[in-house]
């Protein structure tokens, strides 16, 4: 595989950097670039870092390159949620049947700071940071970097975000096809510090979400006992982000909706004040690849709202079916681009749509006695019926069957669920007759 061309992969974000460790293991040469500067020697952009939720499907990719154990030691278990009323009760909801089916929080900076210094490591890989690339010509493969100039470049992979210079280009293409929708919420990011000697100030094993309707503030908890906040709240309009900027407000607003919070929040207004405001955003494209001779994975080709906490995953996901496609195809590397396109964007698709959603979930409906009801007999019969009845967000989150055969399994589980209780219903009605008869 060392003769084989490098891959030169653009963004050293998760996606990035996993995929590095991916080919640099076995053998192909890598060579990184990335915009920001190297997180070995530098702190990340303040108020940029909605927590992680790992699951399943980017465990498993962390395990192929050997990274997994690492990354669990410095995660903290999640075994469901904290609902927060506004009158200050709490609900618990569990995830699952057991600790075999929770989420772990981990910290976007640390994590990608790991991956980096595994691809590090890597004799086969070789990183450039400082470099923000502005494009490239498909006809030569030739990338332009805004400070070091052109770099040639073989094998291209746009691992570069929701705001990708290399997908741009191949927007420029003939039959190309791209769609992106923002939410008209953002979201800003809150701290609750640690308590005295560490301690953390809520329930550590769990997501804390405060439902408020038509918006919603979560907590994700750290492993040095702060939580990191995210308020997910309209941009514009009378209660917005727009509206709300004297401090007075900010205090009384906080206090009105998450009474129970604004004790935890110290830094409060200065936070709301000066974090930035962050956009929400789905992009749909095809194709994911340029012949043989660029691909694109992650945020790249399918960005997604983050109210599953699938993004990380589904982008880890797509490293590992990237590679298992290279190995199976190569070096038929347009063949292998195909493959991968065509086992992960129908399933990527229907993960854009349960993403919106479950965020109508979160801050509408989990506060909810009905929702409760359904979510305690989803797990009942999942308890009781464990191979035969999986939740839909079972299967999301803590197996890895594809999105779109998940969400086919869900609905006809349902559609037996509710027949069999009709049916249990229309014969307890005819007993009930014969009985009076």
């Amino acid at each position: 595989m060392s003769e084989s061309p490098p891959f030169t992969i653009v963004g050293a974000g998760l996606a990035g950097t996993l995929l590095a460790c991916y080919l640099g293991r076995l053998g192909y040469r890598v060579e990184l670039h990335e915009r920001r500067p190297d997180p070995r020697h530098h702190n990340q952009d303040r108020g940029r870092s909605i927590n992680l939720a790992l699951s399943v499907r980017g465990l498993h990719a962390l395990r192929e390159v050997g990274l997994a154990d690492e990354v669990l030691r410095s995660a903290i278990l999640m075994r469901g949620r904290m609902i927060h009323g506004q009158a200050g009760d709490l609900t618990f909801q569990p995830y699952g049947k057991d600790d075999s089916e929770a989420l772990y929080s981990v910290s976007r900076a640390g994590l990608n700071l790991l991956l980096v210094e595994a691809a590090a490591r890597l004799p086969a890989v070789n990183l450039y940071f400082g470099q923000r690339c502005t494009g490239f010509d498909p006809g030569s493969n030739v990338l332009d970097f805004q400070d070091t100039g052109k770099i040639a470049a073989e094998i291209i992979v746009g691992a570069d975000g929701a705001y990708s210079a290399i997908r741009a280009q191949m927007q420029r293409q003939e039959h190309f096809n791209y769609q992106q929708e923002y939410l008209t919420h953002g979201y800003k990011e809150l701290t609750i510090p640690a308590g005295p000697n560490g301690a953390f100030q809520l329930e550590k094993h769990a997501l804390h979400i405060w439902p408020r309707g038509s918006f919603m503030m979560i907590a994700l908890p750290n492993q040095d006992g702060s939580f990191t906040c995210t308020l997910f709240w309209p941009l514009q309009g009378p209660n917005s982000f727009a509206a709300l900027t004297a401090p007075d407000d900010i205090r009384r607003f906080f206090t009105q909706q998450f009474p129970d919070a604004v004790p935890l929040l110290p830094t409060l207004v200065e936070d709301f004040l000066h974090n930035p405001t962050g956009s929400l955003v789905t992009i749909r494209c095809r194709p994911w690849h340029q012949g043989g001779k660029a691909v694109l994975v992650g945020d790249a080709c399918h960005a997604v709202v983050p109210f599953l906490g699938q993004g990380m995953n589904a982008a880890f996901e797509d490293c590992t079916v990237l590679t298992q496609c290279l190995q199976a195809h190569a070096p038929h590397w347009e063949a292998a681009f195909r493959d991968y396109e065509a086992r992960r964007k129908p399933h990527l698709d229907v993960l854009a749509d349960l993403c919106l959603e479950n965020f109508i979930e979160m801050r509408d409906r989990v506060g909810s006695r009905w929702f409760v009801l359904k979510k305690q007999l989803a797990v009942a019969l999942h308890r009781l019926l464990p191979r035969w009845y999986l939740p839909l967000y079972t299967m999301i989150e803590f197996t890895r069957i594809p999105y779109a055969d998940a969400l086919r399994r869900a609905r006809w589980q349902d559609r037996i669920v509710r027949g069999v209780l009709i049916g249990s219903g229309l014969l307890l009605l005819g007993l009930l007759w014969w009985q009076l008869r």
